[in-house]
């Protein structure tokens, strides 16, 4: 469970440092009593099919202004598919790779979902990969609710980044129904609408800085859409920012609004005023949505200017009229380190210092479909993942012991973001040396240039497990490796 004292005291600590720079900010004070509620049980349980083909389907999303692109996809749906679970149920799906480059392999990585380690989607490290043609069957019953996504794990910036992208949601962790339940899935796309072609995914110049960003922004495959919400009312707003690159600093303007999960595992409802959100990083928002006529926005000011990215409209009667008062979810069912039994684990991110970072684009053959990098520019430990790609693992960065808890220091040494993730097993951020960050849980960490963060964790899922930066570019360059669990 959350700890809620260590949370509204780093709560506090926000408030009283409220102008310092690089603030990450979780509401200035806390302003609704509810705890949250006991976890639930899961029910009963059914088994959820689905079919994911990853193919190549020229669509013409509403960002692209009418202009048809090659865009690889799981589904025919737009902008993605969603697949919905109750807690308790058996997800089976099954991947085919129909995708049109010869050796193109795939695979499915479940991000954020806490399962056995031969689901986990990582080519060679724990499955063979999937070449076109074949097809690969996942089975697991996801141990936590909340907001999850999925993705590819090899060639994952062009295959992600032309679309290969899907939402999974497990219901069960609400103590009252919300008056409406929407996803908003923020990302970039780097095409050429002129041209009618997406643009190279891997540039040199990004992969070795803050990576290569994209040309056109959106929100559920459209620009800055109005999405309709019931006027007046208490709706869950799901944001997930699936990007390759972009870091996102992310506002509420004109209503509202409390953030009620961090990448799917509840926190008392605090107020918000702004999260700083990586790729892959997720977060649950309770809006009271504008009265009928009116609207609020979702805005990110971590750039250079300004950027609407949605609009909220309120439509219909008005459903609540009191005060603003949102339910708490219930508890998640992450195991609590044992901090005082905890042993210490660093990791430091950082880059080749001898290297004279090119200005060129990508080359011909940069990152294949083999998910061979010709080019490495960053560590973790000192290490690099081998120039020669997945189907070569090195060995573990570090070996943990199953059912240990592990109180590990995150530094970043590079003049670059990096939202580090780990795989099959959930966080417990403890707080940073440069933000300040309330006591919560999550599976993918921000860090800032300089900065280190401290987190702590139960090995308790056997297996190797991937520990890299979600920088895509950063991840396929360099900064990758995995902590062995048995």
């Amino acid at each position: 469970m959350i700890d809620r004292r260590a949370l509204l005291a780093g709560l506090a600590a926000s408030a009283a440092l409220g102008g310092a720079a690089g603030l990450v900010r979780l509401g200035s004070a806390p302003a609704y009593a509810e705890a949250l509620a006991p976890p639930g049980e899961a029910a009963s349980g059914r088994t959820v099919n689905a079919t994911l083909v990853a193919a190549e389907r020229p669509r013409a999303l509403p960002c692209f202004g009418g202009v048809r692109l090659p865009m690889w996809t799981y589904s025919p749906s737009l902008p993605v598919p969603v697949i919905r679970l109750d807690h308790g149920d058996r997800l089976q799906a099954r991947l085919v790779n129909r995708l049109p480059r010869p050796e193109e392999h795939t695979s499915i990585h479940w991000h954020g979902i806490r399962l056995p380690n031969d689901q986990d989607g990582v080519p060679y490290l724990v499955q063979p990969p999937v070449l076109p043609g074949e097809s690969f069957d996942y089975a697991f019953t996801p141990p936590d609710t909340g907001t999850f996504f999925f993705h590819s794990h090899c060639n994952t910036t062009e295959q992600l980044g032309r679309g290969m992208v899907g939402v999974l949601i497990v219901d069960g962790d609400t103590t009252e129904p919300y008056d409406a339940d929407e996803v908003v899935l923020l990302r970039d796309w780097r095409v050429n609408l002129e041209g009618g072609a997406f643009r190279p995914m891997v540039t040199l110049r990004g992969a070795g800085r803050a990576g290569s960003y994209g040309t056109v922004r959106s929100a559920n495959g459209a620009v800055n859409p109005s999405i309709a919400l019931p006027a007046s009312a208490d709706c869950r707003l799901r944001v997930i920012n699936c990007d390759p690159t972009r870091v996102m600093d992310l506002r509420i303007e004109g209503a509202e609004a409390c953030i009620a999960a961090v990448d799917g595992v509840a926190i008392p409802p605090v107020p918000f005023d702004g999260w700083q959100t990586g790729p892959a990083m997720r977060f649950d928002l309770v809006l009271r949505s504008p009265r009928s006529g009116r609207s609020a926005s979702l805005v990110d000011v971590g750039g250079d200017e300004r950027v609407e990215l949605a609009r909220f409209a309120g439509t219909g009667p008005d459903i609540r009229a009191g005060a603003f008062d949102p339910r708490p979810l219930r508890a998640a069912r992450v195991p609590e380190p044992d901090l005082a039994a905890a042993e210490p684990l660093a990791f430091t991110f950082a880059d080749d210092s001898g290297l004279a970072l090119p200005e060129a684009t990508t080359p011909p053959g940069f990152l294949g479909a083999l998910c061979l990098s010709k080019a490495s520019f960053w560590t973790i430990n000192g290490q690099m993942w081998p120039e020669g790609g997945h189907e070569a693992p090195p060995p573990p960065l570090a070996e943990l012991t199953l059912g240990r808890s592990y109180r590990a220091a995150l530094t970043n040494r590079t003049l670059y973001d990096h939202p580090v993730h780990l795989h099959g097993h959930t966080f417990k951020v403890l707080g940073s040396d440069k933000t300040r960050l309330p006591v919560h849980y999550a599976d993918t960490v921000l860090l800032r240039p300089e900065e280190t963060v401290e987190v702590a964790f139960v090995a308790d899922n056997p297996g190797d497990w991937m520990l890299h930066c979600h920088v895509l570019e950063h991840q396929e360059t360099g900064m990758m490796a995995y902590l062995r669990v048995a």
